[in-house]
């Protein structure tokens, strides 16, 4: 099985930013704890980092948003 696109991500997350504090909560730890298994995040890696700027870039939203 692949694993979803940056947009795939990107779409779901537009999706769950409507919901009420608590499910958008629990969303998004759900979506951001795929991303890690998907990107295998958090690397320490700079090279990584550097060639995936738009993966860490998403997964930095999320986590600001459940912030928020």
């Amino acid at each position: 099985m692949t694993g979803k696109s940056l947009a795939d991500y990107q779409k779901e997350y537009e999706r769950i930013i409507f919901f009420d504090q608590p499910k958008k909560d629990i969303l998004l730890a759900g979506l951001k704890a795929e991303m890690e298994k998907q990107f295998k995040l958090p690397t320490r890696s700079k090279e990584w980092k550097n060639e995936n700027q738009k993966v860490i870039a998403m997964y930095r939203k999320i986590c600001i948003t459940r912030m928020l």
